[in-house]
C-alpha cells in the first residue's frame, strides 16, 4: 500500500482542481478525509454511483484505511488534508470528529476543492458561518450530510406541505431517541462536539422543520437540557464547558405562529432501538414520518384526514448515501457555490439558542 500521493504536474490544475468551465460534465476526483463507519458508508455510495473517481483516502486508523481501500483499490493512502489536496482533487469528503470540521472544510475550500462534510458543519453558528463564507469566496460547491432530507418519505411530505395540501401548518412534532448513544469519547465533551444529543440528533430535526416549512423563521426558543436525569443549568451542556446533554426538549415559535416541538436523547429506555418521528399538522390535514419497529433505516410516511390515513411511502428505501451522491452529481455538472447551503447557518443559530449561547 502506498503511503503518499504524487504531486500533480503543474499547469494541469487551477486552485487545486481541474479548470472546468461552468456547466461542464466531468468525473470528479475525490479524496476522503476520515473513513470510519460513516465515511466508508459515504465512500461506498459514491463509488457505487460511478459518478466520481476516489483517488485518495486519509485516516489515522490503519484498519479504517484498509477497509476503504478494499472498496476503492485504485486509491492511495494520504497522510492528512494537505497531502490529499496535493493530489489535485475536485472535492473532499470530510468525516472526522466535529471539532475539526470547520477548520478542515475552510482549508479544503481555500485549497480549491469542493467540500461535502458530515454534520455538524461547525460546533457553533459562528463556525458554520465561517465555512459558508469560505465556500462563497472560493466559489466552490459545499454540501452538508443532512441525510434525512433525502428519504422518500420526507420528500413526499415536503411536497404536500409546500403544495398546500395540509393547509396552514400550525403544529410540528419532531422526535429522535437513540437507545444507544455514540461510541466515541469526544461526543461527550462539548468542547469537541459542540453539544450532546441536540448536536448529534436534534440538528436533523431542526433542519427538517426549516427545510419542509416554507419561509420558516424562528422567533422564539425555549429549551431544557438534561444529563443522567438531572437538568443542566448555566453554561453546561454545549456552551463550551460542562457535560453533554443526553436528553433535551425544545419549543420553537415561528413567525407564522406555528409551534415546533423537538425532543431527542441518547440511551432513553424507550423499549426499542430508536424512536424517530416528524409529524406536521395543518388546517386541512396532517402527515407523519415514522420509523418502523424501532429501525434506524426503515420508515413510513402517511397523510391524515381526520381519523383516516393513507400511506405515502413505505420501506425499503436506500436513502443513506443519497446526500453524498447528490453533491457529487452537482460537482460533476460543474456546480459552484450554491446559496441554498446557507440554510445550515439558520439551523446552527437555532441550535445555539437551544444551548443558550
Amino acid at each position: 500500500m502506498r503511503e503518499s500521493v504524487a504531486t500533480v504536474v503543474p499547469g494541469t490544475w487551477e486552485g487545486g482542481r481541474r479548470d472546468e468551465p461552468a456547466g461542464a460534465r466531468m468525473r470528479p476526483r475525490l479524496g476522503f478525509l476520515g473513513v470510519g463507519w460513516i465515511g466508508r458508508h459515504r465512500l461506498e455510495a459514491i463509488a457505487a454511483s460511478g459518478l466520481a473517481e476516489v483517488v485518495a483516502v486519509a485516516d489515522p486508523a490503519g484498519d479504517a484505511v484498509a477497509a476503504a481501500l478494499g472498496v476503492v483499490p485504485s486509491a492511495v493512502r494520504a497522510v492528512g488534508l494537505d497531502e490529499l489536496l496535493a493530489a489535485g482533487l475536485d472535492g473532499v469528503v470530510i468525516a472526522t470528529p466535529s471539532a475539526l470540521h470547520a477548520e478542515q472544510a475552510i482549508a479544503a475550500l481555500e485549497g480549491g476543492a469542493a467540500v461535502f462534510c458530515q454534520k455538524p458543519l461547525g460546533r457553533t453558528a459562528a463556525e458554520v458561518e465561517a465555512v459558508v463564507a469560505a465556500a462563497r469566496r472560493a466559489d466552490r460547491l459545499l454540501g452538508v450530510d443532512l441525510s434525512y432530507r433525502h428519504t422518500a418519505g420526507l420528500r413526499a411530505i415536503r411536497e404536500l406541505v409546500r403544495g398546500g395540501e395540509l393547509g396552514e401548518v400550525y403544529a410540528v412534532d419532531l422526535v429522535f431517541h437513540n437507545a444507544y448513544g455514540p461510541d466515541k469519547p469526544w461526543f461527550y465533551d462539548p468542547r469537541l462536539s459542540g453539544g450532546g444529543c441536540v448536536m448529534d440528533l436534534g440538528i436533523h430535526l431542526v433542519d427538517l422543520a426549516l427545510w419542509i416549512l416554507p419561509e420558516a423563521r424562528v422567533v422564539g426558543v425555549e429549551s431544557r437540557l438534561y444529563a443522567g436525569g438531572r437538568a443542566l443549568e448555566g453554561d453546561a451542556g454545549g456552551s463550551g464547558v460542562g457535560v453533554a446533554e443526553d436528553y433535551a426538549v425544545a419549543q420553537l415559535e415561528l413567525e407564522s405562529g406555528a409551534v415546533v416541538r423537538v425532543a431527542c436523547s441518547w440511551r432513553l429506555p424507550a423499549g426499542c432501538d430508536a424512536v424517530i418521528e416528524a409529524s406536521f399538522y395543518g388546517t386541512r390535514g396532517g402527515a407523519s414520518f415514522r420509523n418502523v419497529g424501532g429501525s434506524f433505516y426503515d420508515f413510513t410516511a402517511e397523510v391524515f384526514q381526520g381519523t383516516a390515513r393513507r400511506l405515502l411511502v413505505g420501506p425499503p428505501d436506500a436513502w443513506g448515501g443519497r446526500a453524498a451522491v447528490a453533491w457529487v452529481e452537482g460537482l460533476a455538472a460543474g456546480g459552484r457555490y450554491d446559496p441554498e447551503v446557507e440554510g445550515v447557518v439558520e439551523v446552527a443559530r437555532v441550535l445555539d439558542r437551544i444551548y443558550g449561547r
